[in-house]
């Protein structure tokens, strides 16, 4: 929904000011707050409409109005729609972050922890970021090899060129031509297939052509199958938890308990970024206000979260955690940055 130039002010000015505040805004405040020279009756008035809108609230009586997640919402499209042809500037924590990951790349879980660490300190925020897994990898290459006269090596390679090798042992020998007969039938039917994509039918089919190596086929697919699941245990650092307790309304014992024990415990978060990484087309920024947040404990926060590629199929997640008066244009200029320097840093050193 567009609002006209003067509700749109009014309502950003708000936001503004409840983001460095805390407190409700009034028409007073706002009146002094924006380059309008709008008398306070008639900020009040912009501000009824915005309340019946449903972009501002009215949390007590004789209060002044705080945003709602729909102001928060048309604040944050607004302001990323303005950004999006924009260059950022770099920050020098990310000038740092860049040197280090040129220098020391083969170091990802260190990386990883100190990208976590930096953001929680140039935010002020609570910050996670995920280690890189394949997602939605298909199958680039089955090979069957002979070890010896009683074992086959099958070498599987998925999407990003991960390699997975499993031994399995044979009845009777196999001479090369029925081991080369077998690599064209497996390699024809499924290269370039995702797991979900190889189905029953598929199965029954392969079997039926392998004839007497019916019971070796399915020992194949049974190893294509382990060697293609995604990993269920994503390995996630995190860091900034003790920051929440910097800001009042999530500040008392019950909310921050749950939100330290979320970050503690992992699974919640695990769950956020298989979220996030299930949707194919997401490489960008995605931002949750409040209600819009997929975790329960995290209903009075908001999440930003960046989605960064290292090559194809291979994806991590960095997002920061915070209230919903959180600094949204900084947050996002910053993920922005980071997620940039990381897709850059790797893909130019695969490049060379």
């Amino acid at each position: 929904m567009e609002l006209d130039e003067r509700k749109m002010k009014i309502l950003q000015a708000i936001i503004r000011n409840y983001l460095e505040t805390g407190e409700p805004v009034g028409s007073r405040t706002i009146s002094k707050y924006t380059d309008l020279n709008l008398s306070s009756a008639t900020i009040r008035n912009e501000m009824s409409d915005l309340e019946e809108l449903g972009f501002i609230v009215q949390p007590h009586t004789s209060a002044g109005r705080i945003p709602s997640d729909k102001g928060y919402r048309l604040y944050v499209d607004q302001m990323m729609a303005q950004k999006e042809e924009q260059l950022n500037q770099a920050t020098q924590e990310v000038k740092e972050m860049q040197e280090m990951l040129l220098e020391r790349e083969d170091k990802m879980e260190s990386i990883l922890k100190q990208i976590a660490k930096m953001l929680a300190n140039n935010t002020n925020y609570a910050t996670m970021v995920s280690a890189p897994v394949v997602k939605g990898n298909k199958l680039k290459f089955i090979q069957l090899s002979r070890v010896d006269a009683k074992q086959l090596l099958t070498t599987i390679v998925v999407e990003g060129n991960v390699i997975k090798n499993t031994m399995l042992r044979v009845n009777e020998p196999l001479d090369d031509e029925t081991l080369l007969k077998l690599n064209i039938l497996l390699n024809t039917n499924l290269n370039g297939l995702s797991l979900a994509e190889i189905n029953l039918a598929m199965i029954s089919r392969l079997k039926q052509q392998a004839g007497v190596y019916e019971e070796l086929i399915a020992a194949v697919l049974d190893a294509v199958a382990d060697g293609m699941k995604e990993d269920e245990d994503i390995e996630i650092y995190t860091s900034g938890a003790k920051n929440i307790f910097k800001y009042p309304e999530l500040a008392d014992h019950q909310r921050a308990s749950e939100l330290i024990t979320t970050f503690e415990e992992k699974k919640l978060l695990t769950e956020l970024v298989n979220e996030t990484l299930s949707d194919e087309e997401n490489t960008g920024i995605q931002v949750y206000i409040g209600s819009e947040t997929p975790i329960q404990t995290m209903k009075d926060c908001s999440v930003v979260t960046a989605t960064y590629e290292l090559e194809d199929g291979i994806k991590g997640t960095i997002g920061i955690i915070g209230p919903r008066r959180m600094d949204y244009d900084k947050v996002i200029s910053t993920l922005k940055n980071v997620k940039s320097q990381l897709d850059k840093s790797y893909k130019r050193k695969d490049d060379e």
